[in-house]
């Protein structure tokens, strides 16, 4: 039984099941409904249930039940429209419109039942007054759905031309169709002009602007437009999300990401709605969900792996290839049933053309986390000729390798790489066999020693003592890298004893010993840094430590003084050397000698054609530029980091380094750029597999950005995607409280309060251990905000009690003041009262006037006066609230005279704080103006209006001319009434 005894009983059901949810669950509820009314014995109600249900079916996915309500409502109408009140008339010539959208997507309606109805459409709107405008953009979306390409623009043109009346469309959804059409037609730039009052929110319904969001998307990515693209597709999926009868601009936003490199996301959007696979009631969006779900597999089966799992329908495993033939089979299917129906090729046609779509942006980053689809492919392009040898040329290839080797290109190894195996098999010279040797182990990090001390004894075999010196020394470097130190010193002592005997007797050059030379200053310097984190040295032995690796870093560049010439890599050496100069600067802490010599080394490796290796010292000048309040500085060296490092700089460093300059500039002031930078940096992040570490961090930043630009619905999306990553132990809790707080403010902003409820109180509960409560005080308020906004009084006065007490702890009197008023406020429209709310805004009093007799701080005794006035004023406006629910008229007049009396109290307060308070008293005096007239004193209130006149005399300002205009009113009725009476 559902207790539905009476129409209005029926009425508050219907009015209820309309705000849940779309889905099968309404819709069943609406069914039940219906039969509740026909045990009424109203017709009213009958005809009321049936719209209801008409409305519910279309908002979902069986529009194909729409068809018999209709046709029992129009009977209903034919034999006794009398039962109809107003607005049901009105309501059933509406839904014509919905009829008409709903045959043409369903392919079992013959197109000549179509177009009859269409006849019947025109004929009843004719009978009834109503203009032609909604019959022509009926039939437009008729031709334009069989593709008669003439008859669609006839009906175009006359559908705008006709006079828009009650039974139109509404602006938004006019518009939306509209910008349908010119972008059909390759008008992009038309489409978006006509679709801009509802992109920017001039123009709304309840689906509306969801779905220009959508369509919006590609026009943009064809026009150039990322940005906005990226944006709508945030603002617009959010909307479309929760909304099931959305399955076609759902299909819109998984289309936008296989055609923006955002694959990965378009599987997640897959995922969450396994329904939209299957569900039939309206096989035309289901044409469209098939068909991007073929374009999305398809580009996923060209990047690989070609047995991914992806999610599809329910009761079986899915790969991206299985998929994609899956639903391209049932794309055409349903598209050859629409074109049968319609005796045209023209969905079919329209279907294989989306499905064959190309990428429109390689990359477009959104902010928000995702896996990574497919390995990307390295970002340094292989040697033109290594890649392009079909017959490997060893010489070919050994003569690249050693020209990038010695100007110390960034594939120098791949390219020696490609050198061993060419050379499988054939008979190599010991030189040869030596820098393979070398090579080789360069690329194995701590697993390189035995190969480099390998490539020494082959260079020594090829009479190159000097080179195989060096390679000794590499290998005793690698020792010193896994931190073996002290053997690493060891192992180079000898080299480097000989290679300085051995240049001195011209055995070998300079480019050799400064190789042995460098290899100990790295020792050197790592010996150093091991020992800044050591508690075993004490100063006497740091300073020998940094002595000694201050020795050999001049000593490699008192070699290399006056040598370097066309030499790269002497020219690197000296470069390097400034910078483990600049290093041993910072641990002496002479930082901004530091910062000099890492500018120097820059330049230094700039100058020698090799700018990706400046991009360290770049960022350590940065850092330390930051640190010097140099903040001008510190953007240039991350900008010129990032061009220097181009396309070998790796990902993780490119992500580090967008970070960087977003918080940089967003420091500065400039949040649209450093969104920018904090976008490429989430991107960036999930490229190198760090999401949940840096990205996480990336999108923390990113939203905050967006947060300050008012963009909720996208800081909201980013905010969301940040939080399941960020961790206490790796980003810390106040990053998280942040978050949530941010995320907060974007969903009070969207007026979804119950979940900015909701975001609050975690964050409050994480503040709430820590030592300093000003953030939990703060956050308690807020949710109780959020709380009262979402219709949850209760749980809203015990946030706000929590956050007074807090407040008070603190000694916060503007906080305490501010709960007390809210619940005042709160309490008065519940089962507490008028007499409840009275006493917690009489507290507010009390506690701004103790606070400001004890203050004996100018500042903060005009702080507590403004505190004071503003409650005085608010105690008033209560009062009035107040009275209008009392039935006494005594009683009335009491309450409006003890708002008068705090009024004037407000009045008085502002008044003492002079010019700085002047808008708030001469609002307070207009309102004690109103109550004077209230209470039948039309020469105190006049007296009151001319007050505020005299106090705008010599000011003429926005404000000033609002207050002149209603005490100029106020005036002139209260003296018309003096003049009545």
């Amino acid at each position: 039984m559902s207790g539905i005894t009476d129409f209005d009983a029926l009425r508050r059901a219907m009015a209820e099941n309309s705000e849940q949810p779309e889905g099968p669950a309404r819709n069943a509820r609406a069914e039940q409904l219906l039969a509740e009314a026909e045990r009424l014995d109203i017709p009213l109600a009958v005809i009321e249930a049936l719209g209801h249900q008409l409305k519910v079916y279309n908002y979902s996915s069986e529009k194909d039940k729409m068809f018999v309500p209709f046709a029992r409502l129009l009977r209903l109408w034919d034999e006794r429209p009398e039962d109809f009140d107003e607005y049901e008339v009105h309501s059933l010539h509406w839904v014509f419109k919905w009829m008409s959208s709903g045959m043409l997507d369903q392919p079992h309606v013959p197109l000549a039942s179509i177009e009859k109805w269409l006849g019947e459409m025109e004929h009843r709107y004719r009978l009834a007054g109503h203009s032609e405008r909604a019959v022509r953009s009926a039939e437009f979306s008729v031709a334009a759905h069989v593709g008669d390409i003439d008859r669609a623009e006839r009906a175009y043109g006359a559908w705008l031309a006709a006079d828009r009346d009650g039974m139109a469309d509404c602006h938004a959804c006019e518009l939306h169709g509209q910008g349908w059409w010119q972008a059909e037609c390759g008008r992009d730039a038309e489409a978006l002009a006509r679709w801009r009052p509802v992109l920017e929110g001039e123009f709304s319904c309840a689906h509306e602007p969801h779905t220009v969001l959508a369509a919006s998307l590609l026009p943009l990515l064809r026009l150039g437009r990322a940005d906005e693209a990226r944006a709508n597709h945030l603002r617009g999926f959010r909307l479309v999300r929760a909304m099931e009868s959305m399955r076609g601009a759902y299909a819109d936003h998984v289309e936008f990401c296989a055609l923006t490199g955002n694959e990965a996301r378009g599987l997640e959007l897959l995922a969450e709605r396994p329904a939209y696979f299957t569900d039939d009631g309206n096989p035309h969006s289901k044409l469209e969900f098939m068909a991007v779900t073929a374009l999305l597999m398809d580009r996923l089966t060209e990047l690989g792996p070609v047995d991914r799992q992806v999610p599809g329908p329910v009761g079986r495993a899915w790969t991206a290839r299985e998929l994609a033939a899956h639903a391209r089979a049932e794309a055409l299917a349903l598209a050859a049933r629409f074109d049968e129906r319609n005796g045209t090729s023209h969905i079919s046609e329209r279907t294989r053309a989306r499905m064959g779509q190309r990428p429109l942006a390689e990359r477009l980053p959104l902010g928000v986390r995702s896996a990574r689809t497919a390995a990307s492919p390295p970002p340094v392009a292989v040697p033109a000729a290594v890649a392009t040898a079909h017959e490997p040329d060893l010489a070919a290839l050994l003569a690249e390798a050693r020209r990038l080797s010695d100007t110390l290109r960034p594939n120098a190894v791949e390219a020696w790489a490609a050198v061993a195996r060419a050379a499988e098999g054939v008979e190599l010279d010991a030189r040869v066999r030596a820098e393979i040797a070398d090579h080789a182990a360069m690329d194995r990090g701590p697993e390189g020693i035995e190969l480099f001390e390998r490539a020494a004894e082959l260079y020594a075999e090829a009479g190159d003592p000097g080179e195989s010196l060096a390679a000794r020394t590499r290998a005793a470097y690698i020792r010193a890298l896994a931190g073996r130190v002290d053997e690493a010193l060891a192992a180079v002592a000898e080299p480097y004893d000989s290679v300085l005997a051995l240049y001195a007797e011209d055995g070998t050059g300079v480019r050799q010993t400064a190789s042995v030379l460098m290899s100990r200053a790295r020792i050197l310097m790592r010996w150093v840094h091991e020992a800044a984190y050591s508690n075993d040295t004490d100063d006497t032995d740091d300073e020998a430590v940094l002595a000694d690796a201050e020795s050999a870093v001049r000593e490699v560049l008192a070699l290399v003084e006056g040598h370097v010439g066309d030499d790269v890599r002497l020219a690197a050496r000296a470069a390097e050397a400034q910078a483990m100069l600049a290093d041993l600067a910072v641990r002496d802490g002479a930082l901004d000698t530091a910062a000099e010599l890492f500018a120097r080394a820059s330049a230094a490796f700039v100058g020698a054609g090799l700018p990706w290796f400046a991009v360290e010292y770049e960022a350590r000048l940065a850092g330390l530029a930051h640190h010097l309040g140099d903040i001008a500085e510190a953007e240039r060296a991350l900008r010129a980091a990032l061009e220097h490092g181009g396309p070998q700089l790796e990902a993780t460093g490119r992500a580090q380094l967008h970070l960087q300059l977003a918080e940089v500039v967003g420091g500065r002031g400039r949040s649209e750029e450093a969104t920018e930078h904090a976008l490429e940096a989430a991107h960036w992040a999930d490229e190198a597999g760090e999401g949940p570490t840096l990205g996480a961090w990336a999108r923390h930043q990113l939203g905050g950005f967006l947060l300050r630009q008012g963009r909720w619905a996208e800081a909201a999306e980013v905010l969301e995607s940040a939080l399941p990553d960020l961790t206490a132990e790796t980003h810390g809790d106040g990053a998280i409280v942040q978050t949530q707080w941010w995320l907060g403010d974007c969903l009070s902003e969207l007026g979804e309060h119950r979940a900015a409820a909701e975001r609050r109180l975690q964050a409050a509960e994480t503040a709430r251990h820590w030592p300093e409560q000003q953030d939990h005080a703060t956050l308690a308020h807020l949710a109780a905000e959020s709380l009262e906004h979402a219709g949850l009084p209760e749980e809203a006065d015990r946030a706000y009690t929590r956050a007074g007490e807090l407040w008070r702890s603190l000694g916060d009197v503007h906080g305490l003041v501010r709960s007390l008023r809210a619940r005042a406020w709160l309490v008065l429209s519940t089962g507490d009262g008028p007499a409840a709310a009275r006493e917690l805004m009489a507290g507010a009093v009390r506690e701004c006037e103790t606070a400001l007799a004890a203050a004996d701080d100018e500042e903060a005794r005009h702080l507590l006066a403004t505190e004071l006035g503003h409650t005085h004023r608010q105690f008033g406006d209560l009062l009035i609230r107040s009275a209008a629910e009392d039935t006494e008229d005594e009683a009335i007049r009491a309450a409006l005279k003890e708002a008068l009396s705090r009024t004037t109290e407000a009045i008085g307060v502002f008044a003492s704080l002079g010019a700085d308070a002047l808008h708030s008293r001469t609002a307070a005096e207009l309102a004690a103006a109103r109550l004077e007239a209230d209470l039948g004193r039309p020469t105190e209130a006049a007296a009151r209006a001319r007050t505020v006149l005299e106090a705008y005399a010599d000011t003429d300002d926005e404000a000033a001319q609002t207050r002149r205009v209603e005490a100029q009113q106020l005036l002139d009725d209260v003296t018309q009434e003096a003049a009545d009476r």
